[in-house]
């Protein structure tokens, strides 16, 4: 089956806005023809949420508290009400977050699963129900599921190793769910530098796929994460509403560590990635370009996703959003990427592929 799309497209790696026409065929992109249309429609890749919580779902307006009474394993308050939530309670909501996210233009994003076997098979039982009446698949999720005591039965129905700091668990125990993740050819994943800068460099040894977080990485901790070459999955609004402070997401880049960003804890923001562009945009990085990749693609290569996500290139599976440069919102724009960036709203899509 091939389809046909006339627009501005957002094209390739680099996000150059060309006018032309893009050819879908049997969900792949095909081709894309540069040349002079009229149009009133903008196609982006569709993002990639880096890091995301959503069991979380299930309380969404927690009290004001310290972020470790909030989230810190195994008794902080997202903990207990996971352990006290049904599990038809906690797919429902799980289910809203990820139609969401589709909703909102995501598609693909990865999840850091509480709860052991029980908690992935959770989040997978939420990917099963059908979505907007298009059936599974609208979605890619990369699921990084996290042990209970010493059981690494998880391993075998999930993407990965997500924990939390090496400040909640003691370090043998890290050490050995860090070995055993390889040996099942996953990848591993660390929360480090959220409450403080402590936890870096012993999150550096263990010699993660990536890290998250980084808000109060000091320059000698960015420079021996490029030196790692680990990349980094940063998370600016969960940070500022948790007092948690501002990633150093510029110095980040200035210093070649890949960066992506993702959504966090649904129960402080939504999934809405709009939301997490803007605030980049405006608050941290002011380089829209750059804004867009960290959405998008640079999640993607994070995620092992790149080949297939995360930018318009021929041979990529066709993940794209059509939004209008006619709504009130819009109306106006001259810079497309810009406009995107700092500007778009879920509101302003009319078609999702």
């Amino acid at each position: 089956m091939e389809q046909t799309l006339k627009g501005t497209i957002i094209n390739g790696d680099e996000f150059e806005p060309v006018d032309g026409y893009i050819t879908i065929e049997n969900g792949i992109i095909k081709n894309i023809e540069e040349c002079n249309v009229s149009t009133d429609t903008i196609i982006a890749p569709c993002f990639v949420n880096a890091h995301t919580h959503i069991g979380d779902s299930v309380i969404k307006d927690p009290p004001r508290m310290p972020l470790a009474e909030l989230v810190q394993p195994p008794c902080g308050l997202k903990h207990r009400i996971l352990r006290e939530t049904s599990h038809d309670d906690l797919v429902c909501s799980m289910k809203a977050s990820i139609e969401d996210m589709i909703k909102t233009g995501t598609c693909a994003f990865a999840d850091f699963r509480e709860g052991g076997v029980n908690g992935i098979r959770t989040l997978r039982d939420a990917l099963k129900t059908p979505y907007l009446n298009t059936g599974t698949g609208k979605i890619e999720a990369k699921i990084f599921g996290r042990p209970l005591a010493n059981d690494t039965d998880y391993l075998d129905s999930c993407d990965g190793t997500g924990l939390s700091s090496t400040n909640d668990l003691e370090i043998g125990f890290i050490k050995d769910i860090a070995s055993q993740t390889r040996k099942k050819g996953k990848k591993f994943a660390i929360h480090t530098g959220e409450r403080e800068s402590s936890d870096i460099s012993p999150a550096l040894e263990l010699e993660p796929d990536f890290l998250i977080h980084m808000t109060h990485a000091e320059d000698k901790d960015i420079k021996a994460v490029s030196d790692a070459d680990i990349p980094v999955v940063a998370c600016l609004r969960s940070n500022l509403i948790t007092g948690s402070g501002l990633p150093p997401i510029k110095k980040m880049i200035d210093e070649g560590i890949l960066v992506a960003a993702g959504t966090d804890n649904v129960m402080l923001n939504s999934v809405n990635m709009f939301s997490e562009m803007e605030f980049l945009a405006k608050i941290n990085i002011f380089d829209d370009r750059q804004v867009f990749k960290l959405c998008t693609l640079n999640g993607a290569k994070i995620l092992g996703l790149d080949k297939e996500f995360g930018s318009i290139k021929k041979g990529k599976r066709a993940k794209l959003m059509v939004l209008t440069k006619e709504s009130n919102n819009m109306q106006g724009v001259k810079n497309p990427v810009s406009s995107l960036v700092r500007r778009a709203r879920p509101d302003d899509i009319i078609g999702l592929i």
